[in-house]
């Protein structure tokens, strides 16, 4: 019996820099585009959010929240351009981008139905940002079109998209001609960016999937479909036979399973969630959250490792030192931590993604070789220190010497 499923979402963020100069120029243009609304966080409306991220982090993450009321309305009054300058100071800002009408698909032969609830843009002032996609699938309930949607949705911005065979599976929309005119809006928000060592030109997925009861309950076990979350976690296509390298791919992931009824599998550009609705809170609070809170953090952890990587590869100049230290402290006292929450769930989360992307060895590498450089520009300052010292005390002795003779010979 073909597996399918009762709820559905799929993230696809994609990740790309503005440089530091261009930085307020680029929100300034986010606010006059009348597709863009800021996104201001309440505490009274995103109260779960507020509760769940410790202090230092929701204050530098979320900073909205701290403006309230009256500070809030004077903001609102502000033109663009000083708007733009303040939030430019801001450790993040969230916009909403609104295609219109809500993107829907014709249903096809071999195709994938699919919708665009909504497009984040999350900005930090380092330039580090992202264009985060919510997609789901509409008139299916088939899991394979799940897995074949995801598979070729991640590739629809990559340079070889147009060579890539996808086994005569379309992607259909309405509103939009094509489907890849998905790659112009991406073009258009942030702009014509090209792959660098830090931030590859390619879509994360952070998504969530609830099956029926009847495929996994107390007689049914989570092995009885092993198969079909790993390519879901891996984002392969239906027809990938994951027996084959089965090992080789539990080596890339780690997986979730503090529920019974629920396993979310992560590996280096993916987070999935699979479970079953014989436990109600899997359709009712979970979905919620994972998209939230465990949403953020998600991102959060996605911003760590590209700043760090950044930082890693900006070592390679000396002359950079004092402005690379200066990041990195700035970093390391708002936007890193052993923990951002008391929520067990959220820390078991928090963890699991640095592991994954193995981002505590990534800061101790940046912290001793800044150590090592630091060190070898300090020598070569006391040396240079040294040789001064030594030419003015063989000046003073020429001086002293001349001195002593001119007056011997008054």
């Amino acid at each position: 019996m073909e597996l399918s499923f009762k709820y559905q979402y799929t993230y696809f963020l994609y990740p790309y820099i503005i440089e530091p100069d261009k930085y307020e120029r680029y929100l300034l243009n986010l606010l006059k585009d009348k597709k863009t609304t800021l996104k201001i966080f309440e505490k009274e409306k995103d109260l779960d959010i507020y509760n769940y991220f410790s202090p230092t982090i929701r204050e530098n993450y979320f900073p909205t929240f701290e403006i309230r009321e009256k500070e809030l309305r004077s903001f609102k009054e502000l033109n663009s351009e000083k708007k733009a300058k303040i939030l430019s100071k801001h450790g993040c800002v969230c916009f909403e981008y609104m295609l219109g009408e809500t993107v829907e698909g014709n249903e096809q032969e071999n195709g994938v139905v699919f919708n665009i609830p909504k497009i984040d843009i999350i900005c930090f002032n380092t330039g580090i940002c992202f264009l985060s996609i919510k997609t789901t699938i509409e008139q299916s309930e088939k899991f394979s079109d799940i897995l074949n949607f995801n598979y070729k949705f991640k590739e629809i911005n990559s340079e070889f998209a147009g060579l890539k065979q996808y086994d005569n599976i379309n992607i259909q929309t309405e509103k939009l001609e094509d489907a890849r005119q998905i790659s112009d809006i991406i073009k258009k928000i942030t702009g014509n960016q090209k792959s660098s060592e830090e931030v590859e030109n390619k879509f994360y997925t952070f998504g969530y999937t609830c099956i029926p009861s009847e495929y996994w309950n107390d007689r049914n076990e989570f092995q009885s479909f092993e198969n079909e979350f790993l390519k879901y976690v891996n984002t392969f296509p239906s027809n990938y036979i994951t027996d084959l390298n089965k090992e080789s791919e539990e080596q890339n992931l780690s997986v979730i399973s503090k529920l019974k009824y629920s396993r979310t599998g992560i590996t280096k550009s993916n987070c999935n969630l699979l479970c079953s609705t014989v436990d109600m809170y899997n359709y009712t609070k979970l979905p919620y959250e994972y998209e939230t809170v465990i949403y953020y953090t998600y991102i959060l952890r996605l911003y760590q490792k590209i700043f760090l990587q950044q930082v890693n590869l900006e070592f390679r100049s000396y002359s950079k030192i004092i402005h690379i230290r200066k990041r990195f402290i700035e970093f390391t006292k708002t936007m890193w931590a052993k923990e951002i929450t008391n929520d067990d769930t959220g820390s078991l989360y928090y963890r699991m993604l640095g592991s994954v992307f193995e981002l505590d060895e990534l800061f101790e590498q940046i912290r001793k070789k800044y150590e090592i450089i630091y060190k070898d520009l300090d020598i070569e300052k006391n040396n240079r220190n040294y040789s001064i010292m030594v030419m003015l005390l063989i000046l003073s002795l020429i001086l002293n010497t001349f001195t002593i003779i001119a007056y011997m010979y008054m």
